[in-house]
């Protein structure tokens, strides 16, 4: 066959697949929701921040400032109270409070269940505990299920979310019942396998509670999976919609915020309830449990992101983003050092990947991919030890045959080369202290410690065995040390450590709600900052994204859209032209294509030439 012919035949497929796209997928066709939307605030971000870091900076502020009102309407709400009294039901009948999410909601649900474990971990130090809780069985008393399991942390699975039958399968193997409780978290509020977590858990008799980020009579009447949920007088609706993203389809920063809030001050106050069955008034207060009201919650919430926006906390924040980005742009990487918060911060630096187009975490095994812009380790402990500090107990992978996702109707493809989510897996990536060469071979390579609230003066002070084992395994060529310290002044930090201090209250809780809040806030500012001056945002929109699902597929074709001027039908078949050209590149050692990027580049150079 002639070159031409395979060109025609490569076009008709084209054609073919993105027709099939644009007719028969429709339900994952989601510009009319709200957190997928453009946000009108930060139109001209990008143009703002390069002009003016700090100014740009509060602009992205001022969009979390703007939750505050619906956090009020939410947890002074009979569904925010109906969740707190069902947590408490749960664990005193025996059962669990499970909680579901995929992306950067599935990392917020394995964060949720590590702060319940943490606290209990911690009660060790407190002879009232001890003397009327099994502190273990206690322990176990939440579960995190996320979509592709404790692997899909470091990296989503590909594909894996438009499956609801795969959610409900890591359910039915966790063995959900009548006595527990599940608190499904999705974004948007139409991810296929959280739903299917939550679809498991009724059948099972579980309370349920759907927690999503758009106004839920709208997508009941346009996303039909959504709607069959969101319909059904069993499930408790939590609508927590508070407008467009800071940056367009961005949701691992607003709407995974609110998430965090509500969900983890509802944990709070059932765990107050627990206890005070036991407990007097006087020994509650000694373990952080103050007399607080819901709108107490809103006020912390209110408070912080005010101190952020605070001259001072904008200058150190704008001061950890232009490092960063200066770092980046001479070829060398950061490298995250942390302890009780590196869950926070793994977080963050591992969604910047899909969010940016940037090399994901590589595997300790790994040579030829290029390694992450962004990595964290724990300097005090092995990887082994490092995983189980961080997750509060054991790594779950999962090491399901190829014949399970056959029997799902997942692509041939996925068939053929199941995903590798085993614990041998998780293992591979080294968050332990464990001296990763390739992380210093720049000598412009920068280690920062991310140290909150009391860590700041106790482990980040000269001398301290931390900043011993930080400065251990990096290279003595790289001379840029810095602790940026969330909370608390450093009054002690090591002369040959550069300190930058974000500055902000936080007030003390049983679960850390303010600590986790804050770190949250400040990483994802720094972290979406750094991409900004990169060039690596148009305007207001993830311009670098990846398609690894059909709602970001979705997402892409729209800002091709956006900034071509294209009708939908033709900007996706732009794309999959696109896909086709990068899919047929060698394997090996380059940086990540961003189709989107690149499909919006041809099309404006095609139309100079005519």
């Amino acid at each position: 066959m002639s070159a031409e012919g395979v060109k025609t035949m490569v076009s008709e497929d084209i054609r073919r697949r993105a027709k099939h796209f644009v007719e028969n997928e429709t339900q994952f066709h989601l510009g009319f929701l709200p957190t997928e939307q453009s946000n009108p605030a930060t139109t001209n971000l990008s143009e703002v921040m390069n002009a003016d870091v700090t100014k740009g900076i509060d602009m992205l502020l001022a969009v979390d400032a703007g939750m505050a009102r619906r956090i009020k309407e939410v947890i002074a709400g009979g569904e925010f109270l109906a969740m707190r009294r069902s947590m408490v039901a749960s664990v005193l009948a025996g059962g669990r409070i499970i909680f579901s999410g995929c992306g950067a909601t599935g990392r917020l649900s394995i964060l949720l269940d590590a702060c319940w474990r943490d606290f209990w971990r911690r009660a060790n130090e407190q002879p009232v505990l001890t003397k009327h809780f099994d502190l273990h069985e206690m322990e176990d008393r939440t579960f995190s299920v996320m979509t592709g399991g404790d692997r899909a942390l470091i990296r989503s699975v590909e594909n894996l979310e438009d499956y609801a039958s795969l959610g409900a399968e890591q359910m039915r193997e966790i063995g959900v019942s009548q006595y527990d409780t599940l608190v499904a978290i999705t974004e948007g509020g139409e991810t296929s396998s959280v739903l299917g977590t939550a679809s498991y858990a009724l059948e099972a008799g579980a309370k349920v509670f759907l927690a999503f980020n758009n106004p839920a009579d709208l997508l009941a009447s346009r996303i039909e999976r959504s709607g069959k949920l969101i319909n059904d007088p069993r499930v408790t609706v939590l609508d927590l919609c508070c407008g467009p993203m800071a940056v367009a389809g961005s949701t691992r920063m607003q709407a995974t915020s609110i998430e965090q809030l509500v969900v983890i001050c509802a944990m709070e106050l059932a765990l107050r309830d627990l206890l005070g069955a036991k407990l007097s008034p006087g020994e509650l207060a000694s373990l952080g449990f103050e007399e607080i009201g819901e709108h107490t919650f809103v006020k912390w919430f209110e408070n912080t992101v005010e101190q952020l926006r605070s001259n001072n906390a904008l200058d150190a924040i704008s001061q950890a983003a232009m490092l960063e980005a200066r770092t980046y742009e001479q070829g060398a990487l950061v490298t995250y050092l942390a302890n009780d918060y590196i869950l926070d911060i793994l977080t963050d630096t591992t969604e910047r990947a899909p969010t940016f187009m940037l090399p994901p975490f590589r595997k300790s095994d790994d040579t030829l991919s290029p390694p992450s812009w962004a990595f964290v380790k724990n300097p005090r402990l092995d990887t082994p030890r490092a995983w189980e500090a961080m997750l509060r107990r054991a790594p779950r992978g999962i090491d399901w045959p190829a014949q399970m996702y056959r029997e799902h109707g997942a692509t041939e493809a996925m068939c053929k080369n199941p995903p590798r989510l085993s614990n041998e897996e998780i293992l591979k990536y080294d968050i332990g202290n464990e001296k990763n060469a390739s992380r210093w071979e720049n000598a412009n390579s920068t280690g920062v410690a991310v140290l909150v609230g009391e860590e700041v003066n106790t482990i980040g002070c000269n001398g301290s065995d931390f900043i011993r084992a930080m400065n251990s395994i990096m290279d003595d060529s790289c001379q840029t040390r810095v602790i940026l310290a969330i909370g608390p002044k450093p009054t002690n930090a090591p002369s040959m450590v550069r300190a930058i201090h974000v500055e902000c209250p936080l007030p003390k809780t049983a679960l850390r709600i303010v600590e986790h809040l804050a770190t949250k806030l400040v990483l994802n500012t720094i972290s979406t900052s750094t991409m900004v001056l990169m060039g690596r945002v148009y305007g207001n929109w993830m311009a670098f994204a990846e398609t690894s699902n059909k709602k970001l597929v979705d997402r892409s074709v729209r800002l091709i859209q956006q900034f071509t001027g294209l009708d939908y039908e033709s900007a996706c078949q732009e794309l999959y032209i696109t896909l086709d050209e990068i899919a047929s590149k060698e394997p090996g050692a380059h940086q990540p294509i961003p189709p989107t990027v690149v499909t919006v580049e041809r099309i404006k150079a095609r139309k100079q030439q005519t």
